[in-house]
């Protein structure tokens, strides 16, 4: 229960959209929005946390309530980590090989903080339960299914 708790993971969608916002004032001004490719990558990217905050909020709401959001907040871990390492891998084709320059750099875009993501991202599908984990208490919990 206590993981249940700490996985409503409304910080992945705050770091995310304004990680999403820069990336967006990026392309503007590379010129790059006229690209239907970067368009609609960042227009899924936007949609993606938008729905992972409303799940984000579900999860704060069953808390208010007494209530453990056990399958919820496993959802809601799996999609806000994996769509860390979408947000980073889309940024980083934004921003060329300078993207990946690390914090500290003079040259590095958004103060390195996308080579940052990028490397922090696979532990973030680790910690506080592994994808794959949190799959299985999706299947058993909230879908049902036998345990396999």
């Amino acid at each position: 229960a206590l993981l249940d708790f700490e996985r409503s993971g409304i910080a992945y969608y705050a770091g995310g959209k304004r990680t999403l916002e820069d990336l967006v004032t990026v392309a503007r001004e590379r010129h790059l929005t006229g690209d239907a490719r970067v368009r609609n990558a960042l227009a899924e990217l936007a949609v993606e946390i938008e729905a992972g905050r409303l799940m984000a909020y579900n999860i704060a709401w069953m808390q208010s309530k007494g209530l453990i959001p056990n399958k919820e907040a496993s959802c809601n871990k799996v999609f806000g980590s994996e769509l860390q390492q979408r947000l980073a891998h889309t940024g980083l084709a934004l921003l060329g090989p300078y993207g990946q320059l690390a914090p500290g750099s003079k040259w590095a875009p958004l103060k390195g903080r996308l080579e940052r993501m990028w490397l922090t991202s696979f532990s973030s599908t680790i910690a506080g339960g592994t994808s794959e984990i949190q799959r299985n208490i999706i299947a058993t919990r909230g879908l049902g299914l036998p345990r396999g």
